[in-house]
């Protein structure tokens, strides 16, 4: 592309996401090399637009001169599912309380279940995620759920792409994950053993909107507890229902906003 640029499209708002693409998963500031390189913006731009954005409070400077997020981000994206994680979350916390495991609910972003609140256990459990991180739908027991009460073509969709193993516990397998989201919907939850992270199981369950699925809410245990997952699956069950009434009022695309979208997930157009 002319000048060098990498990024798709030419515009000023392509830029400036791509450079913000590039914190959504270093944990560490950067330097303005190391975030041309990491998002195909030439240093100039880069180093012009990181400065706009820092005046701007959406990346700041750390001690050591390299930049990272800015506080005034992390506000905005706060109102980002805040109606769904706002009533949901008294009772993710009594989910927590009820068993004592880590406890998390989930909605779909695209091809990832998107962790919007989670509350965590004292036991040593490996963790793969955090509040607004993202894990592929068929990895993990809350996205297994979505994907299992999703309409046919998002499944569809998403079982026709390549399926990465995050663990050498990973189903990627496509005819393996059909009948096994088949079996999910038979039963009315999911459970996956090692399948992010080594040493983590997880369990989970639909939480309904008008009949459609909502969100997933679930559990992350030791892998030495997992044969006792199932004993807290009438506590998970109790909980969605308590979620879904409590949500019912509230329409759903109010609810989750545009979360649900994605762009690699699109309906088939109609002859």
């Amino acid at each position: 592309m002319a000048g060098g640029n990498r990024v798709p499209g030419s515009t000023v708002t392509s830029k400036v996401l791509a450079i913000m693409e590039v914190f959504e998963t270093s944990r560490r500031a950067l330097s303005l090399t190391e975030i041309s390189e990491a998002s195909g913006v030439p240093l100039s731009t880069t180093h012009r637009l990181v400065n706009e954005l820092i005046e701007w409070g959406m990346l700041s400077r750390g001690s050591t001169g390299g930049v990272q997020l800015g506080l005034r981000l992390w506000a905005i994206a706060q109102n980002a599912g805040r109606q769904l994680r706002d009533t949901a979350r008294p009772f993710v916390q009594d989910l927590f309380s009820l068993t004592g495991e880590t406890s998390q609910l989930a909605v779909r972003d695209g091809n990832m279940a998107l962790y919007i609140d989670r509350v965590y256990g004292s036991k040593r459990v490996p963790r793969a995620s955090r509040v607004g991180g993202r894990l592929p739908l068929h990895a993990t027991a809350v996205g297994k759920v979505i994907l299992a009460y999703s309409e046919d073509w998002v499944t569809d969709a998403y079982l026709s792409q390549p399926l990465a193993p995050i663990t050498g516990h990973t189903h990627v397998n496509p005819g393996r994950l059909r009948t096994e989201l088949a079996q999910v919907r038979a039963r009315g939850y999911a459970a996956t053993q090692e399948e992010v992270i080594l040493g983590a199981c997880s369990i989970a369950v639909p939480v309904f909107h008008t009949g459609r699925i909502g969100c997933s809410i679930g559990l992350v245990v030791a892998s030495t507890n997992a044969g006792a997952m199932l004993r807290h699956l009438p506590v998970l069950q109790g909980i969605s229902q308590r979620i879904e009434a409590s949500t019912a009022h509230i329409p759903l695309e109010t609810l989750l906003g545009s979360l649900t979208s994605g762009e690699l997930l699109q309906p088939p157009h109609s002859e």
